[in-house]
């Protein structure tokens, strides 16, 4: 509060109402190769129907990835998704050379600023994205010269000829219709369809529709068009104004010939484990983007070793989910044991990963066949069915959450001598039990030394706790290191850890903020310490029976004592 110079009353407001927020917990990551969609930047996926449009569909070179990704889709539906960027991933483009547009942002910055001609090489079209789907694209355009002999005309209701907003200016011409085919038919399955349709677009720069926004054409593309960009103006106009200049006064170039361009040269690109490893670097920093459970799809110890290492033990907020390699439990009769406890001792120890049993047989709809498809995505979505169910802090394996979906068969389906030996070395087992189901049987984190911390439930209690009262704790930032500080701390955390033991988190905990923390070195180091000791909730992973046959004439105080 500022001092007085003179009599008076001054208002302000201290706001003491913060509270422990509500963190997410059931976010997914995941980085792999697919036939289409944005490469390198992350998206946001909420459904398979989404990441079929988004990043197109399984082929029998990416389908382990690609249903490790829907199969997480099947429980949750918040799923980050990077595309890797394959060595030779080209845009089909309209002269048939290809070009690599990765994303919107190498779009704007390196593309969409060529004039006419400038980027003649390619042509005056792009596919969206990189990908062999982009070789069944068509891209028409019609003007008043040749909208009368246009193929697609009967797709548009008038001639294109001068927008309002340019005839205001004292410009013509500046209306043009774009069409978007697929020609092969490998979007739709049936040749010729259009896929978009853009009409009454303008060739100025400056153009507005009826709603203040841009009506430019190279605009519209940009912000509405799934599957093509606008590089070069057309080259096969008459005289008149450059197309891309302003209102005022121009005379738009018109059509001298039917502008149809089918694109070619597109290609998906080969993607092997470092293009994957570097995927998951979009991942690295927890304050730009905010996951819970990364999914590495196909087993693979370089990826696992690398999302554990880099990402999941870097950030510490979240949880790796990791599969044998498919050789070590499909048609490995035998030897599954041996080979996955070799695959999993190959990896350090942690607490930040889950590693399961192996693969299992689904039916893949999009080719007619059946896949053999790790489950890792299943293991990281029993914990979102976990999170809504009960809380983060249960444990997902067993036969109440535990439930793993669309399985035809196991791999393997490990005996109780197998599950003993698996799980020694830190591996849950998935099994199948007749007229049961497929389930988690297990909840182990991958750290090796005996620990509260080597079990999901408890590694998870953990990571809600942690990055929810830090977030809190920010607004101690900047504040000063007194009484009233700590007092509000400590009145911020222990009704937010209240909460969490009356839900069955943790049995008990202290929150100590005081003097005998804050010591006045402490203090002068402008540092603030706070300790919460937790108590958290155990698992049943064991169940002793004990059934003891009596005599008759016994009673059962003999045998039990007194209750």
């Amino acid at each position: 509060m500022a001092f007085q110079l003179s009599p008076g009353v001054n208002v302000s407001e201290i706001d003491l109402t913060t509270v422990i927020p509500s963190v997410a917990t059931s976010t997914g990551a995941f980085v792999g190769p697919f036939n289409w969609g944005p490469i390198g930047v992350v998206t946001s996926i909420s459904d398979e129907v989404r990441l079929v449009n988004s990043f197109g569909k399984p082929d029998s070179n990416n389908y382990e990835y690609w249903f490790s990704a829907a199969n997480f889709l099947a429980y949750g539906n918040n799923l980050k998704v990077v595309r890797t960027q394959g060595s030779g991933a080209l845009n089909a483009t309209a002269n048939g050379t290809g070009v690599l547009i990765k994303n919107e942002d190498d779009y704007v910055d390196n593309h969409k600023g060529y004039a006419d001609g400038a980027y003649g090489a390619t042509g005056g079209w792009a596919a969206r994205y990189a990908g062999s789907l982009g070789n069944s694209i068509l891209v028409s355009m019609a003007d008043a010269n040749t909208y009368n002999v246009w193929a697609y005309r009967a797709q548009f209701s008038a001639t294109p000829n001068t927008s309002s907003y340019v005839a205001s200016r004292g410009g013509a011409n500046d209306e043009v219709h774009i069409v978007v085919v697929d020609e092969d038919g490998l979007w739709t399955g049936t040749s010729g369809t259009v896929l978009e349709k853009y009409a009454f677009v303008s060739k100025a720069s400056d153009a507005k529709d009826d709603s203040g926004n841009s009506n430019y054409y190279k605009d519209v593309i940009q912000n509405k068009s799934q599957y093509v960009w606008s590089l070069s103006h057309p080259t096969n106009l008459g005289s008149g104004t450059a197309w891309g200049s302003v209102a005022n006064t121009s005379a738009f170039k018109l059509f001298s010939s039917n502008s149809s361009n089918s694109l070619s040269a597109g290609a998906v690109g080969t993607s092997g484990t470092a293009n994957v490893t570097s995927g998951w670097d979009q991942f690295k920093n927890a304050e730009s983007v905010d996951v819970s459970l990364l999914i590495t799809g196909t087993g693979n110890s370089t990826i696992a070793s690398y999302v554990i290492s880099n990402i999941a033990e870097s950030r510490k907020d979240c949880v790796a989910f990791i599969s044998p390699e498919k050789a070590d439990c499909v048609d490995n009769a035998g030897q599954e044991v041996t080979d996955i406890t070799a695959f999993r001792n190959g990896l350090t120890s942690s607490s930040y990963a889950v590693v399961d049993s192996g693969y299992k047989y689904q039916y893949d709809k999009y080719s007619d066949t059946y896949r053999w498809i790790p489950l890792n995505g299943d293991i990281a979505g029993l914990c979102v069915r976990t999170d809504n169910e009960r809380d983060p802090w249960f444990s997902p394996g067993g036969f109440n959450r535990g439930q793993i979906k669309n399985v035809i068969k196991l791999a393997w389906n490990p005996t109780k001598t197998n599950r003993d030996d698996l799980y020694q070395v830190g591996v849950n087992p998935v099994v199948s039990f007749p007229g049961e189901g497929t389930v988690l049987y297990g909840d182990k984190t991958m750290l090796s030394k005996p620990s509260a911390f080597d079990r999901i439930n408890v590694r998870r209690l953990f990571i809600v706790l942690e990055k929810a009262i830090s977030r809190a704790a920010r607004f101690s930032l900047f504040e000063f290191n007194d009484q009233f500080t700590r007092a509000q701390f400590v009145a911020l955390v222990e009704p937010f850890l209240r909460d969490v033991q009356g839900r069955r988190g943790i049995t008990d905990f202290r929150v100590v903020c005081d003097e005998t923390n804050n010591t006045g070195e402490i203090i002068d180091r402008n540092e603030f310490v706070g300790d919460i000791y937790i108590k958290p909730a155990r698992s049943i992973n064991f169940i002793q029976l004990n059934f003891v046959a009596v005599r008759t004439g016994v009673s059962f105080n003999e045998v039990v004592g007194a209750a």
